[in-house]
């Protein structure tokens, strides 16, 4: 009996219990124009049960009881919101209506440009000089935090610098052939159309969109009615490297007749932001149009391009530092009162881009692009026929070679364009009245890139689980490389002869030695190369598993032409006329496994092994001068792996990761002058190329980002990384110059020791920890804490070969010899760990139909100015003797070229959107 009125009594009260507990909350999730926001993530602050919306931005929360509810609504480039609500006993649903989430504005997010003027130089190979772009990930802390707070000081992830990232427009890939590194240049400026990737994976995880590299893929789609339709002002202030910058961005939507159209321009503007004689002065462009047919098919028609006119900045060595700071720049001097800069880059190559986008069936998409690029890179520099080397930093103008004191090398520390004028103006005539040519000129290094191609995607989904992706590519490029006659300074013409060689012609071909201005000089050739590549990659996704791969192989050929016959006897038959074609074969393959251990905590492993062509700077060792193809060139071999633990919890998200990369088979070019010797003994100074193949190197360790709620407003985020990046092999070394050609292993007696030696242009340990507050009231403020570690100096590698201690006489070492020696003449420089701050705030309005923002950010705010972003050896004097005596010496003759961080840089900006 007492069983049965137990029963009863359970029966009775469960209903009323089970009502209590029934309570549904639901909402949706749109953006300001009204669109769904698919997958926007809703935390609760009471429950661990978070959810996610779905296609048309619904979400709900079932099984509430009664109480008081917070949630954070948040989705990847988009204002968090944050709302509270009371679930009472009467109420079964809850609509919390439409919760609109507004774009943040706070930060360019996609691709980052870290300022690149420093790169403009052709003191050292492009090794040796600061990277030039980051990928950002959005919604990755560990991918932000070292785009935007550790990115800011040369910070690459993992140490994978430009050359492995890829950035797509519309299926078109914009690495460049000649050295495989983005040039992003060409659409600087365009922020508002390039904020937000269509894809963004990283590092070696697979892209649906292509095969990818180490350093990740971002894809662009620019189909016009994808812009949210607005019109946009904006206006920033900054000392970065340039002042001004302005913008204005327009997007129509689509309209009733099935157009629409986005528009976009900037410029971008000022000199002396913090570096002495460094100013800009660039624009920018972006036009998308789109015709709609129907709900199944469009084309698109995408043009943009950003000439961009920019000054750029010395590297040093310290001597030269401790004297003027380190806002020296010994590039420009005074002429007729304003700052003329004789390394002016000038670079306008504009892209056009047709894009046909079908729907075919329910489940498949077919997108097919043809594009074209032109356009030029135009690279000034001073240039002397017989004369004195006019560079003010000149090893023989500085006081430690003794000719000079410190306040004599400060008065004439910048260019002096009068006294080249004046030099030029007195050398006008020969003693028997005939015109002379030029002793001083400026002149231009020019690439004239033609570019076609072809790319098709095509994507279906097999199953609701399991997806298809095709992508086939087709490249073809002519680049016209010559140097040029940009300015005679007062001059008659040029000679078009090899001082530095016996004047010999450059080519025999023309008995006319004499060239103008706008004339080609030196060297002349083309570079033809096509590439086919065609990668499938295919996702399936299970209730605990999530498995993806992608495979892909390409076809390449290479091939010079040169336009001068070289008056070098030797190099005669191989510097004009087509060269044998150079093909190469890659292939490889990737993987990512995801195991699912709930919703909140995740494993994904990734790995990939493929190889990776030479670009066209490492087939052609001085394809200036002949077509020889660099010894021992090989298609890079790269295996890459990594294990993460992911954690997507509502209080703490976190990703940890160890990673393991080898690079084997690479090339490494440098081009310097050095004062060398011939079989003979007599000294030249001359123009080396120096390569180093067979070079193999790894990048192993551990990163960690966190970011952790403490209340719902006020976060602590942070990112650690921890790597050793190593060569573990010794290489082979080869050197072409005029006077000698080849140089090879034969001559130097054995390869490069540079086992063990650190890779350069990045810190290799490097932790940042901030704290931010975003207010429910659309105004957020952050600082953070970064600490920089074990930053090395590029080498030269011929200072690493026997030739330093072989004495040519007898082809020994050098009596005295010993291995304690070498390694103190040879050890790789390691500078300090360095501390910076930054900070960050902004707030945005709501003026009706009109948003306004503001935003400023500072970096280095101690204003450190001891933090050496990137160095290199001189590669010069390369025997015992010399290097014995630069080591004794208090300031070397021939110290390390160095660049310096800037020191406390700002930027802020103000926007208007209606």
């Amino acid at each position: 009996m007492m069983k049965k009125l137990s029963l009863i009594t359970l029966l009775t009260f469960l209903p009323a219990s089970w009502y209590f507990a029934q309570t549904t909350v639901f909402a949706y999730v749109k953006a300001e124009d009204g669109k769904p926001l698919e997958s926007a993530e809703i935390d609760i602050q009471q429950s661990e049960d978070d959810v996610t919306a779905d296609k048309i931005g619904y979400f709900q929360f079932v099984d509430l009881p009664p109480g008081h509810y917070l949630i954070t609504i948040s989705k990847q480039d988009f204002e968090s919101k944050i709302l509270e609500f009371d679930v009472t006993s009467d109420e079964k649903r809850k609509d919390l209506g439409v919760i609109v989430l507004n774009h943040h504005w706070g930060a360019d997010a996609g691709v980052v440009l870290i300022d690149d003027s420093a790169s403009d130089t052709d003191d050292g190979g492009s090794a040796m000089q600061p990277t030039v772009g980051l990928l950002s990930s959005g919604r990755d802390i560990f991918q932000n935090i070292s785009a935007f707070e550790l990115g800011a000081y040369w910070f690459r992830p993992r140490g994978v610098d430009n050359r492995y990232e890829d950035v797509i427009f519309n299926g078109v890939s914009m690495s460049k052939n000649d050295d495989g590194r983005i040039d992003f240049n060409n659409w600087g400026g365009l922020n508002d159309v390039t904020r937000y990737p269509h894809e963004n994976v990283d590092n070696i995880t697979p892209s649906e969109y292509a095969f990818g590299n180490l350093g990740g893929v971002a894809y662009y789609n620019t189909k016009a009615s994808t812009y949210r339709k607005q019109t946009s002002l904006a206006y920033s202030f900054t000392n970065r490297s340039y002042l001004h910058r302005a913008m204005a961005t327009y997007s129509s939507g689509m309209n009733k007749k099935g157009w629409a159209f986005t528009f976009s321009g900037s410029r971008r503007w000022g000199d002396n932001a913090v570096i002495d004689g460094v100013y800009q002065d660039s624009y920018a462009y972006f036009a998308s149009v789109e015709k709609k047919f129907n709900d199944r098919h469009s084309i698109n028609f995408t043009g943009f391009g950003s000439p961009t006119y920019r000054a750029s900045n010395s590297p040093n060595t310290q001597e030269v530092y401790d004297i003027m700071g380190k806002n020296y720049n010994s590039y420009w001097g005074w002429q007729d009162g304003e700052k003329r800069n004789a390394r002016i880059r000038k670079v306008f190559e504009p892209v056009f881009m047709l894009t046909d986008y079908l729907k075919i069936g329910k489940n498949s998409n077919w997108i097919n692009t043809v594009s074209y690029q032109i356009g030029s890179d135009a690279r000034s520099r001073l240039d002397w026929f017989h004369a004195a080397d006019p560079n003010p930093t000149y090893y023989r103008k500085l006081p430690s070679y003794g000719l000079l004191s410190a306040d004599e090398f400060r008065e004439q520390s910048q260019i002096d364009w009068n006294y080249l004028y004046k030099t030029n103006y007195l050398n006008l005539k020969n003693m028997d009245g005939t015109d002379r040519g030029a002793v001083y000129t400026v002149v231009e290094d020019v690439n004239k890139d033609k570019t076609f191609n072809f790319a098709s995607h095509f994507d279906t989904r097999l199953q609701d689980n399991w997806k298809l992706n095709i992508n086939f590519n087709y490249q073809n490029l002519k680049s016209d490389n010559f140097r040029r006659i940009k300015d005679l300074l007062g001059g008659n013409f040029a000679y078009n002869l090899n001082s530095f060689n016996n004047d010999v012609q450059f080519n025999v071909d023309d008995t006319n030695v004499q060239v103008k201005a706008g004339d080609r000089t030196q060297y002349s050739y083309e570079l033809l190369r096509s590439q086919y590549s065609l990668n499938i990659s295919s996702e399936i996704d299970f209730s605990k598993w999530n498995i993806a791969a992608s495979i892909f192989s390409s076809y390449s050929e290479a091939q010079r032409e040169g336009h001068y016959r070289s008056g070098i006897t030797r190099f005669r038959d191989n510097s004009k006329g087509k060269s044998h074609k150079y093909e190469a074969l890659d292939a490889g393959i990737k993987g990512k496994i995801t195991y699912k251990i709930n919703g909140k905590n995740f494993i994904v492993y990734n790995g990939a092994l493929f190889s990776l062509a030479p670009t066209l700077n490492e087939i052609y060792i001085n394809p200036r001068a002949v077509d020889y193809v660099t010894p021992n060139v090989k298609n890079q071999i790269i295996n890459s792996n990594d294990l993460s633990y992911i954690l997507r919890g509502q209080i703490l998200k976190m990703r940890l990761t160890g990673y393991y990369t080898t690079i084997s088979n690479s090339t490494e070019i440098s081009r310097y002058y050095a004062d060398t010797t011939d079989e003979i003994g007599t000294s030249f100074n001359t123009l080396v190329n120096e390569a180093i193949t067979n070079v193999s190197k790894r990048y192993a360790g551990l990163e960690l980002g966190f970011d952790f709620k403490i209340t719902p407003t006020f976060n602590a985020v942070g990112a650690a990384s921890v790597g050793e990046y190593t060569y573990t092999s010794n290489a082979n070394v080869s050197t072409f110059d005029d006077l000698n050609g080849f140089r090879g292993e034969e001559f130097w007696k054995g390869k490069a020791n540079i086992k063990g030696y650190k890779v350069a242009g990045t810190p290799q340990k490097a932790f940042s920890f901030g704290l931010k507050y975003n207010s429910p009231k659309f105004w957020w403020v952050g600082a953070s804490a970064n600490y920089l570690m074990d930053q090395y100096l590029d080498f030269s590698a011929l200072n690493k070969t026997p030739y330093l201690y072989t004495n040519p006489a007898t082809n020994d070492p050098y009596e005295g010899v010993t291995p304690e020696l070498i390694r103190q003449l040879t050890a790789q420089k390691k500078f300090d760990d360095q501390f910076m701050l930054n900070a960050n705030a902004g707030k945005s309005f709501l003026l009706g139909k009109y948003r306004m923002g503001i935003s400023l950010s500072v970096n280095n705010i101690l204003n450190n100015r001891n933090y050496v972003t990137g160095g290199f050896e001189q590669g010069r004097l390369v025997n015992l003797l010399n290097a014995v005596e630069e080591s004794e010496r208090s300031i070397p003759h021939f110290g390390p070229k160095l660049w310096y961080d800037r020191g406390t840089t700002f930027f802020t900006n103000v926007y208007l959107r209606f």
